[in-house]
């Protein structure tokens, strides 16, 4: 079965608008744990805009499940990963400042870059994904970079299932089968949700992981959170 790993950014995000720790950003993975989420991500940025680096240092003892850390390897982020150790690092192409992951990385244009980081990563035993489009060169250049897998960014997977659901998932079925042949994994993210994210494992099952984040809190506000996690592992 497909994994959900929940992102816990949007929780920082409300902690942080008010100061103090509410809610409780620890209690709060370990509860996503307890309500069934196979994993637990987190996405630190230079501003902390979010979740903050020692949020990440202090979550990595008390989890139970897959810690996953994705960003921009720039070196403070490299530094952090390394110092956790978590289970797997998802490497994104977002620069500081950025809104929001908006495309996945030209792994062929920046081959040299990636591969020093892939390498690193991988000396240091730590699962390696990369965050990239479904044009299958992309895919194809992920996996001689010597990654383990690569997550698809679903963006626009979601902004066309509403209109027409088999063309829009035709692409990522495509670019899953390359990673296959390829040997490598396949993880999936951005913009899941219970109303799209049956329909994409029906099609790809072979899917590793996914992770969700805004979709999953906003849910939450009106089912509550175990409730909201029941019904994305449903979905899975």
């Amino acid at each position: 079965m497909t994994n959900l790993s929940v992102n816990i950014n949007k929780f920082a995000t409300l902690r942080n608008a008010r100061g103090g720790n509410n809610p409780d950003l620890l209690q709060t993975a370990l509860d996503c744990e307890r309500f069934g989420a196979d994993g637990i991500t987190v996405h630190p940025r230079p501003d902390e805009r979010h979740i903050r680096y020692a949020d990440v240092i202090n979550l990595k003892p008390i989890l139970s499940t897959e810690f996953n850390i994705e960003g921009y390897p720039q070196d403070s982020f490299v530094e952090l990963v390394c110092r956790v150790h978590p289970t797997q690092v998802t490497l994104v192409p977002d620069k500081p400042g950025q809104l929001t992951s908006n495309a996945g990385w030209d792994t062929k244009e920046n081959y040299d870059f990636l591969n020093d980081i892939v390498s690193h990563f991988n000396e240091a035993g730590i699962r390696t994904s990369i965050f990239v489009s479904t044009d299958t060169t992309m895919v194809e250049y992920a996996a001689k970079l010597g990654a383990d897998r690569i997550e698809l960014y679903t963006e626009p997977y979601a902004t066309a299932y509403k209109s027409d659901p088999q063309a829009a998932v035709e692409p990522f079925v495509n670019a899953a089968k390359v990673a296959r042949q390829c040997g490598i994994g396949v993880n999936a993210g951005h913009d899941l949700s219970l109303e799209n994210l049956r329909f994409l494992i029906q099609a790809i099952p072979w899917i590793d992981e996914v992770s969700i984040g805004h979709a999953l809190v906003c849910d939450a506000l009106y089912l509550g959170l175990q409730e909201t996690v029941r019904q994305y592992k449903d979905c899975l």
